[in-house]
């Protein structure tokens, strides 16, 4: 048990509620909320030494909204994806397993996107997903073709990173 755990325990005794309100104000949710509050406790928890905290509940806010940030974009990619299925005939539809199994896929190439500069994510994006040629993409960016390939190759490293 780290060192500070007797301070964890205190912040959590007087911060958590606080917390858990200030999230389900923003989110409309008081059960989404509540997961958040712990996920932030657990983040805290693994992270830096609690000593050093001078103000917790700009602290706890900081985490809590990195935390909540990424649950807002993995709802909205499911919520895309749901509406890309429910578009399609019943008989093209994937199984429950199938749609489980793409939801997961997305959410880690959210993430590997997310851990990416913004120029070198807009590069892969339009590369990948729009399939623009790196010339085409250097004249749309008004970047050079070294700067798209730099920008590819941190993006491979990037999804090499994020590969299980």
């Amino acid at each position: 048990m780290p060192r500070d755990s007797h301070a964890l325990g205190l912040l959590y005794r007087e911060h958590q509620p606080w917390l858990r309100n200030w999230l389900a104000y923003r989110l409309g949710c008081r059960e989404v909320a509540a997961d958040l509050a712990q996920d932030t406790f657990l983040r805290v928890f693994a992270g830096r030494e609690l000593a050093s905290v001078r103000e917790p509940r700009a602290f706890l806010t900081t985490v809590a909204r990195g935390l909540m940030a990424n649950w807002c974009r993995r709802q909205s990619l499911e919520r895309a994806y749901l509406e890309h299925l429910a578009a399609q005939p019943e008989a093209v539809a994937p199984s429950a397993e199938q749609r489980a199994l793409v939801l997961e896929a997305l959410q880690e190439i959210d993430a590997m996107l997310d851990g990416l500069p913004p120029q070198a994510r807009q590069v892969f994006l339009l590369s990948q997903f729009d399939g623009l040629g790196y010339d085409a993409i250097g004249r749309q960016l008004g970047i050079s073709l070294s700067t798209v390939k730099r920008h590819m190759k941190r993006a491979f490293l990037g999804c090499l990173a994020h590969a299980p």
